[in-house]
């Protein structure tokens, strides 16, 4: 501010400089006279001085309150208040509160300590929106009437005592494990299963395969008695099959030998197989004719 006029004179021409997004008070002798907007204008000193200056501006108040839930855990609420002065209500803003930023949070305290006792800790953390916006609610219809609007109201953080969150994050600990050994079980109750389908496909298909080469042992063997008995004159199938049994015989003898095992031979084994062969046969077509 500056000072233009007769050095001798009573009273001078002032120059006052009002920034954007402010609001200057000029007061005359003490009595409100009237409100500068932006830009530059002329008061009378020493009769009217500037007693104060108002930011436009949005500003941010942040809150920390400290209560109980309904279960009985204290946790701290972080709230931040975004505020302004209304341009119409400068006055109010100016005269009628000596500390807005303390009565601002005198009122989210008395919100915080009426809402949030009546939830419980999980619900107080599901519930932030519903807690912001009752401070908003009350923050808005009592502060209009001081000059100021309430922008917007944030719960930013709810904190509650350390060894409370070590408690929650051991019990989510072991749902998470439980479920983790849940899904464990399952999936080897699933290897199991498939595992056992698999082993019944095989034997399945293992059972195809030794019918379809027994079919086929048979079907050579008898285009081998055809062929034999049709070149051979006087030979008969009963011969045919003794010859084979006795090649059999002695194929399964090498085998074994192979191994280093020692078994009984008999040359009559070879017709008490043949014998038990034909006994099975007849015992076989006997069932299915009948």
């Amino acid at each position: 501010m500056e000072d233009f006029g007769p050095r001798g004179g009573s009273q001078c021409c002032c120059l006052v400089c009002v920034r954007t997004n402010e609001i200057a008070v000029v007061e005359d002798l003490g009595q409100f006279k009237q409100m500068l907007s932006p830009g530059l204008s002329f008061i009378c000193c020493p009769f009217q001085q500037v007693a104060g200056r108002l930011s436009l501006r949005i500003m941010q108040l942040d809150v920390i309150c400290e209560t109980k839930t309904k279960d009985n855990v204290f946790i701290q609420v972080a709230v931040a208040v975004q505020y302004r002065v209304i341009a119409e209500g400068a006055y109010d803003a100016f005269y009628r509160l000596t500390d807005p930023r303390g009565q601002i949070q005198s009122y989210v305290f008395d919100v915080i300590r009426s809402t949030v006792p009546k939830l419980e800790l999980d619900e107080a953390f599901s519930s932030k929106d519903e807690i912001a916006n009752a401070v908003l609610r009350q923050l808005q219809h009592v502060m209009k009437e001081y000059g100021y609007e309430i922008r917007n109201t944030l719960v930013t953080d709810l904190s509650p005592d350390a060894r409370v969150k070590a408690s929650m994050n051991e019990i989510n600990a072991s749902r998470r494990l439980k479920e983790a050994a849940s899904h464990k079980a399952e999936a080897e109750k699933t290897k199991q299963v498939k595992a056992a389908e698999a082993e019944a496909e095989a034997r399945y298909l293992s059972g195809l395969g030794v019918a379809r080469q027994r079919k086929a042992i048979i079907s050579g063997l008898q285009s081998s008695v055809a062929e034999f008995s049709e070149e051979v004159d006087g030979a008969t199938p009963k011969d045919v099959m003794d010859i084979l049994l006795l090649s059999q015989y002695f194929d399964t003898l090498s085998s074994v030998g192979a191994n280093s095992l020692f078994l009984e031979h008999d040359p009559e084994t070879v017709a008490s197989m043949r014998a038990s062969v034909r006994q099975s046969f007849l015992t076989s077509d006997a069932i299915m004719k009948r």
